[in-house]
């Protein structure tokens, strides 16, 4: 009996370590943000200011018009993952579906893909984005999303789709359901915890995206949120209180987010 609850407790005190050494970052982001402006960082490891100040906040609204950034980056995200959740889940159950060996192909080939280094892309996707005339607009932010944004994905659902018995999509053939059907009414729903991942995992790629903003737009009118932070580090290399504040301007959205879908990570952790 005291083995266990000695057991508990070593476990219990080792969790809360691991998610103390997770957030000290976080943590330290959040104090160096209140040090009043002008106020040099301390040189330790825990910035706990003796007067807290909300003035590095206000400041980044008017050095930049990071409201209209933050737009920008929500209505790329907002359209790109979406679009991200719809192609790669159809790829994945289109790759599910298939005969074992040719499951096997194409799960090599989705591989070999993400091996590829983005760099690689650059030059070819600066023409192509010219070529039809989307360069300088949202939509050569968003475009990669029709394409599944990261075999990853796909890979994700493949084998979530691969999980669910072959009898069940037997089943509703039988009963007419068309391949449209399967996928809405029954792959997916089963499938809702690695939709759910998907969600999370585009959002933030396209939310903290910086290469692309910076290689295909060119006006202010399209800069999203992580070329607005690099505008500040521009404007004061040195001011560290105003671009952690601005860090943390910008972890405020995907934290609503994953809080919001939180509750549906407990319900299917507890099934």
């Amino acid at each position: 009996m005291k083995s266990s609850i000695l057991k508990n407790f070593l476990i219990g005190g080792l969790r809360i370590l691991l998610v103390l050494v997770f957030l000290l970052p976080i943590i330290w982001m959040v104090f160096a943000a209140l040090i009043p402006p002008g106020t040099p960082l301390p040189q330790n490891l825990w910035p706990l200011p003796t007067k807290l100040s909300l003035r590095n906040f206000s400041r980044i609204w008017e050095l930049v018009p990071i409201g209209k950034f933050l737009l920008n980056s929500l209505r790329v995200a907002g359209i790109a993952v979406p679009i991200t959740l719809v192609t790669s889940s159809w790829a994945g159950f289109a790759m599910s579906q298939l005969p074992r060996p040719s499951q096997n192909k194409w799960v090599i080939l989705s591989l070999i893909i993400l091996m590829i280094p983005g760099i690689s892309l650059w030059s070819t996707r600066f023409i192509l984005y010219k070529t039809i005339g989307i360069y300088n607009s949202i939509w050569a932010l968003v475009i990669p999303s029709i394409m599944g944004t990261n075999p990853f994905f796909v890979l994700m659902f493949y084998r979530a789709f691969r999980r669910i018995p072959q009898e069940v999509y037997d089943t509703a053939r039988l009963d007419g359901a068309d391949v449209l059907q399967i996928w809405g009414k029954i792959a997916l729903p089963i499938a809702r915890p690695t939709a759910i991942g998907v969600i999370l995992l585009s959002f933030i790629h396209y939310w903290g995206d910086f290469l692309s903003p910076l290689l295909y737009i060119r006006t202010e009118r399209y800069y999203t949120l992580s070329i607005a932070l690099q505008l500040l580090q521009q404007m004061g290399r040195s001011d560290w209180p105003l671009l952690m504040a601005a860090a943390v301007t910008s972890l405020i959205i995907p934290l609503v987010l994953y809080l919001i879908l939180k509750p549906f990570f407990m319900a299917n952790e507890k099934k």
